[in-house]
């Protein structure tokens, strides 16, 4: 049977509006499909962020514990032990002896309870997002020089910057534990550490004039592997460059959010 050309035409139109509505129809599936996808990925990406900070967080608390138990020993407890040892003195000497001890008594009970204050409000509360990370980090050198191992210089281009706070807490952690790895290993007699904030993106450079590491073989280490992957969950990157008995520098570089 011969088919008219109006019907050829029905028949070609159908043909051509059932190709378009299948095409449609795939792509839309398709679209959907890669929406999912986006979506789990976007899901499984916030949930190893907040493992990522989770984990900074314990580590900043296991430090400040430590260096809390450090302090109290080493100079809370030394006064009070001479506070006692005084006490002690008091009933053995003439009152206007006895009096300017108690004095003495005084002050250094006063100093203690001023120290236990000072721990108190700098490490019971969440020390980076409470202090700033400039503040954060110039305290945690102030820390280091009082063991008078190395040489700090600290330099910075701007005090209040402005970043997430809980960025801000993962990039403190990743800087801190660069600084421990100096203290452990490079038997550095300097250490040079520079933040320079700059529109769009955040650099910190950590020098050292130590031995110095073999790169690749430290990228290979887990410490370096997790600073990386740290950094790279906030949208940042990270470099060491190192040469034997000359030192190294590390390059942390953090990409601005926006807001």
């Amino acid at each position: 049977m011969k088919l008219s050309n109006s019907d050829l035409l029905i028949l070609y139109s159908t043909i051509v509006i059932l190709l378009v509505t299948s095409m449609m129809f795939f792509i839309y599936t398709y679209f959907l499909k890669q929406k999912s996808i986006f979506i789990l990925k976007q899901k499984e990406k916030d949930l190893e962020f907040q493992e990522v900070l989770a984990l900074s967080q314990i580590e900043i608390r296991e430090q400040t514990l430590s260096y809390i138990g450090q302090e109290l020993h080493d100079d809370l407890g030394q006064k009070l032990s001479v506070a006692k040892l005084l006490i002690n003195q008091i009933n053995a000497i003439e009152n206007q002896q006895c009096k300017d001890k108690i004095d003495e008594v005084n002050l250094i009970l006063g100093e203690s309870i001023k120290g236990i204050r000072s721990l108190s409000k700098t490490y019971i509360t969440e020390q980076v997002e409470h202090f700033g990370f400039i503040d954060s980090l110039q305290r945690e050198i102030n820390r280091i020089n009082k063991l008078n191992l190395i040489e700090v210089e600290f330099n910075f281009n701007n005090h209040d910057i402005d970043i997430h706070s809980k960025h801000s807490l993962i990039l403190f952690r990743i800087t801190q534990e660069c600084i421990t790895n100096i203290l452990k290993h490079s038997k550095a007699q300097k250490m040079q550490i520079k933040v320079i904030d700059q529109y769009g993106h955040l650099k910190i450079i950590i020098l050292d004039n130590g031995k110095g590491m073999e790169v690749e073989k430290a990228y290979h280490g887990s410490g370096i592997r997790s600073m990386k992957n740290r950094i790279k969950m906030i949208n940042g990157y990270f470099n060491l460059v190192s040469e034997k008995d000359k030192g190294t520098a590390t390059h942390i570089t953090y990409i601005k959010q926006k807001n």
